[in-house]
């Protein structure tokens, strides 16, 4: 596809979606709430967690529908996340905003902090699709190892681990401690729990021993968090590791058109569940980013057939087996 193709292409996409919403705004007048409706969706996902916990806590649900509802319900608090990362709501007054990036921080606390984020999501946007890109190397993508990116996707910490040295060499200005420094204290007390819960019943497994009471209360804390917040985030991490690993392509790109391909097979369905849908409507948000997520998932139906039609790619999930580099089709 030639330059001027291209951005005919790309300017068509972005009138489609921008003319959609247009449409969406006009028809429910609710839309221009947007602080207001931000700020319900974290309010009800918060109590929705804490209600979930509660539940559980009382024995009123089981352990495994904890995990899957607090899996759907942090999958949400991720998407504000990263609409708060484009300052989509209360920029003009920080407090606010800054109070729900904590929020959303703290019912995803296997990540780095938001505000860390968001200096490596702009970044993001600017190099999508080559090596400098952090974000997406930190989750899988580029990786052509099946077995290495599996250990990536499942464990952020691990992944970080094992891939310092690469990223020191490839990526200008990385440092490993800023990194992970920038998972403290939530992100270093949740693997710090999550390796304690694992290390004690591996060695349990090889030479079982009785804990004193006060370690006996300790492990019982440990086990209701691992339940109500650890599980559910290594379901939500996994399957939005996966799904955006696989979707963002990694060298040969030279526009927006070729940084991501949309994903709509059948058989990712469980893993759109608890990423909230991101293969199938992040592609919107590198024409458009300043646009909330909800609006994407609206307009989402109507904007892909168009997507199709000027050049995006749907379901190349063939370019896995060349650590996701985009391939120019022959003419």
């Amino acid at each position: 596809m030639s330059k001027s193709t291209a951005k005919q292409n790309i300017k068509a996409i972005v009138a489609a979606i921008n003319a959609e919403e247009k449409s969406l705004r006009a028809r429910y007048s609710i839309l221009e709430q947007q602080n207001s409706i931000a700020m319900v969706i974290m309010l009800l996902s918060l109590c929705s967690l804490i209600g979930v916990a509660t539940f559980y806590y009382f024995a009123v649900i089981p352990a495994w529908l904890c995990i899957i509802l607090a899996a759907f319900i942090t999958s949400i608090a991720h998407e504000l996340e990263h609409d708060l990362l484009h300052k989509q709501y209360f920029s003009k007054r920080p407090f606010i905003h800054n109070c729900m990036m904590l929020a959303v921080w703290l019912m995803r606390p296997n990540t780095v902090n938001p505000w860390y984020r968001r200096k490596i999501h702009l970044h993001h946007h600017k190099v999508s699709g080559t090596s400098q890109d952090i974000e997406e190397r930190l989750v899988g993508n580029g990786i052509q190892s099946p077995f290495l990116r599996a250990v990536v996707i499942a464990d952020g910490l691990l992944g970080l681990l094992i891939n310092s040295k690469r990223f020191s060499k490839e990526i200008r200005g990385f440092k490993f401690s800023q990194v992970f420094n920038a998972g403290v204290p939530l992100a270093t007390a949740y693997f710090g729990i999550l390796y304690g819960v694992i290390a004690y019943y591996a060695l349990q497994f090889v030479q079982p021993f009785a804990l004193p009471q006060w370690g006996t209360e300790l492990l019982a804390v440990a086990e209701f968090v691992m339940v109500v917040l650890i599980v559910p985030n290594i379901i939500r991490s996994m399957s939005l590791n996966l799904i955006t690993s696989s979707m963002h392509y990694y060298g040969g790109v030279s526009n927006v058109l070729e940084q991501t391909h949309v994903l709509t097979s059948r058989w990712l369905l469980p893993f759109q569940l608890f990423c909230f849908d991101f293969g199938r409507t992040h592609t919107i948000h590198h024409f458009v980013p300043n646009q909330p997520f909800y609006i994407r998932q609206l307009i989402s139906k109507k904007i892909r057939p168009i997507m199709a039609q000027h050049g995006v790619r749907f379901d190349d999930l063939h370019s896995l087996k060349h650590a996701n580099q985009y391939i120019a089709k022959k003419e």
